[in-house]
């Protein structure tokens, strides 16, 4: 039967629900409390101190996946959250800063006595690479050259006579490779300059690597390239107990037109177990990884190998689309630990995965996670580095030992499962308070931050610029040159 409501007097209100809701979650909230306040409680919240926002952002999105109604209600939240701590890059390419293939070669003049031996097609090359004698200049025309093989090399340099493969103008010889290794460096003392190599298979699990060395590969010269669309742009690692120590890549630019669709490791520089690697002034860009794990580094050394040493590159997980799916991280002493323990240079990594590392003067921007990462590192200094918009500084596993110094950064610096780190004059801050514009690389100083002691061992800047006595934090000495910075209420 029908209730009429009688004029001027309303219908009570039926409570039973809200106080049932309300009961409930007074339950939920006693029990939160409860659990926080036991040691398991205490592990977790301290566990989740130790990871960055977008991570624990990342983590929540995960646990939703399938869950309809919770991802109806608290994506949107989310993503907003996820917006706060991965400001989306600003539309249009961003300034290289100096870094990565430069338009004129950087080579030295080589000796007269040198035989210069110029080849102008694919075979033509091919042949060059196995016939050539220390001293030898390989001199490719202008052109583009095709290869579904890979390129091998037949005999060693020597250091005072290296063999160099190179085009006299930078940009003018491409080398496209349909095969999982391009050039294959197992032989010492040889440099490549001056090339764009570009990945063209159809699909991208194929193409691997432009270059692999390998073994023998020792001083191996790497510079001036531009190289797209590979997996694992340049891989290093050790064969039949050799490994291929002293490299050198510098000035190179290493990017991806695309997330890369494949399962396997995504990292524009692989090395695994090699030791005294110099990475310098190199332009790191676009890197990410669509199947598998979806965890994508820019640069990492692992394996067992020690002496490595990233300086004055500038590396950008992501010049746009920051959020989309997956892990990025741009500089790694570690990466994701070596698998299988095998490929260690000595005791499977047990003891660390490289040592006596130096990372200085790099300039890292837009990852979604950490800029700088240490997992299972021996002895790894972080030193003079600028972090713009990434997760900040991360320290993994024990036995992870460094020392963090002189750093500009946003983000944290964080350190987990019994890494444990030296802090040092390190400046945590928003760097649009700090620069004119930091997410578009406009690094004019709008307000400086106050200067710090310098380091013996960090002489110059991100622009080889000598740095002075009372130095500024971050890889940057000087004001960057470029657009006037705001004044002082703009």
């Amino acid at each position: 039967m029908l209730r009429t409501q009688k004029r001027g007097t309303p219908l009570k209100p039926r409570h039973g629900w809200i106080l049932a809701a309300a009961a409930s979650l007074a339950v939920l909230l006693v029990g939160a409390v409860v659990f926080l306040s036991s040691h398991a409680g205490q592990r977790l919240v301290a566990e989740a101190a130790s990871r960055s926002p977008q991570e624990l952002i990342r983590h929540a999105q995960r646990r939703l996946q399938g869950h309809r109604i919770l991802e109806w209600l608290l994506l949107p939240g989310l993503h907003a959250l996820q917006r706060r701590w991965e400001r989306p890059p600003p539309r249009g390419p961003l300034p290289p800063l100096g870094k990565g293939q430069q338009a004129v070669s950087m080579a030295a003049d080589l000796p007269e006595t040198s035989l210069v031996v110029r080849v102008d097609t694919a075979t033509g090359l091919a042949e060059a690479l196995m016939e050539a004698r220390p001293g030898t200049h390989i001199v490719i025309a202008p052109g583009r050259y095709r290869f579904g093989q890979t390129l091998r090399l037949g005999h060693d340099g020597r250091a005072q006579a290296p063999i160099r493969v190179s085009a006299l103008l930078p940009g003018s010889v491409e080398l496209a490779f349909t095969q999982v290794a391009g050039i294959q460096i197992d032989r010492p003392y040889w440099m490549f300059e001056n090339l764009n190599i570009r990945g063209a298979c159809a699909r991208d699990h194929d193409c691997e690597h432009a270059f692999h060395v390998v073994g023998g590969g020792a001083f191996t010269t790497l510079r001036n390239n531009h190289i797209q669309d590979f997996n694992a742009h340049i891989k290093v690692n050790g064969l039949n107990g050799q490994w291929p120590d002293h490299g050198l890549v510098a000035f190179n630019t290493l990017t991806n037109s695309a997330t890369r669709q494949t399962d396997r490791p995504v990292v524009m520089l692989d090395l695994v177990g090699a030791s005294h690697w110099k990475v310098q002034d190199n332009l790191v860009t676009n890197f990410a990884k669509g199947l598998g794990n979806q965890v994508a580094y820019g640069l990492f050394m692992k394996g067992a190998g020690e002496g490595g040493r990233f300086e004055r590159n500038l590396v950008i997980c992501s010049p746009s689309d920051i959020s989309r799916p997956g892990e990025r991280v741009g500089i790694s002493f570690g990466g994701g630990g070596t698998q299988p323990a095998a490929v260690c240079r000595s005791d499977g990594c047990a003891a660390y995965e490289h040592r006596h590392g130096l990372a200085a003067n790099n300039i890292v921007a837009h990852c979604n996670d950490a800029g700088l990462d240490i997992n299972r590192g021996s002895d790894i200094v972080l030193a003079h580095n600028t972090l713009i918009n990434t997760a900040g500084v991360s320290a993994r596993r024990s036995p992870t030992q460094g020392r963090v110094l002189s750093n500009l950064l946003e983000g944290n610096i964080s350190a987990r499962d019994g890494a444990a780190l030296g802090l040092e004059w390190n400046v945590e801050a928003p760097l649009s308070r700090v620069f004119v514009n930091p997410d578009a690389l406009l690094l004019q100083w709008f307000e400086p931050p106050e200067t710090v002691p310098s380091r013996a061992f960090v002489t110059n800047d991100f622009r080889g610029i000598a740095r002075h006595d009372a130095t500024l934090p971050g890889a940057l000495e000087q004001d960057f040159p470029g657009k006037q910075g705001r004044l002082p209420g703009q």
